[in-house]
């Protein structure tokens, strides 16, 4: 066993901070922004072309230099992805110390966690990893998922999450709620794109279930 335990962290309001400025670190810091963080920071003497653009944008916060410990205070979430191994490892062992979580580029077994491959459609996040044995078999079952849930799935899942919005306000009784959220998303896929009314929708259900077609 690797003793990776998988989980979904939260970001927002984190402070997260990206040690290196090249192809690895810009790879990081999209995926930071695209899940939503806020707080960002990547620190380097140099930066990629579109890791600039980020600066410029104000997307993220940056100091160019070469690692200090002092660039670790008030992180959450670290990142060490320099192009100079002796440099990470210097990062993860100060992150330990002060007891933060630490990804260490193509370095699993320095790692206090590992960045799987992502596919996200609207609310559903996909993730895969293989504990970094194989980040090319990550990549090849990522390509797989994005292919098999395609762009229908984020309005799937929006449609799903105002239905059990609607369920959990108007339906009190707890099994009739699981069993209409189940029907459900048994029939979201089927429903096509179009905008649909959820209170009509949620009446066929109900209909369903009193006539016992579960």
């Amino acid at each position: 066993m690797n003793g990776f335990y998988p989980i979904v962290l939260q970001l927002k309001g984190k402070k997260v901070v990206v040690f290196g400025g090249g192809g690895i670190a810009q790879r990081k810091l999209l995926g930071l922004l695209e899940a939503g963080a806020d707080e960002v920071w990547v620190i380097s003497p140099a930066f990629t072309p579109v890791i600039e653009n980020l600066l410029a944008e104000g997307k993220v916060h940056s100091r160019r230099g070469e690692y200090t410990m002092d660039d670790l205070g008030g992180a959450w979430l670290v990142f060490a992805a320099t192009n100079n191994k002796q440099v990470n490892e210097e990062i993860a062992a100060d992150a330990k110390k002060l007891s933060l979580w630490v990804n260490v580029a193509d370095e699993a077994g320095s790692s206090s966690f590992i960045s799987p491959s992502v596919v996200r459609r609207g609310d559903l996040l996909l993730a895969v990893t293989a504990s970094g044995a194989s980040p090319a078999l990550s990549m090849q079952i990522k390509q797989q998922l994005a292919a098999q849930y395609g762009a229908e799935y984020e309005v799937m899942l929006a449609r799903l999450r105002r239905m059990r919005e609607l369920v959990r306000s108007s339906i009190t009784d707890e099994r009739k709620r699981t069993t209409i959220l189940k029907l459900a998303a048994d029939e979201a896929g089927q429903l096509g794109h179009n905008d649909i009314d959820l209170d009509e929708w949620l009446q066929s259900l109900l209909h369903r279930i009193d006539r016992g077609l579960t």
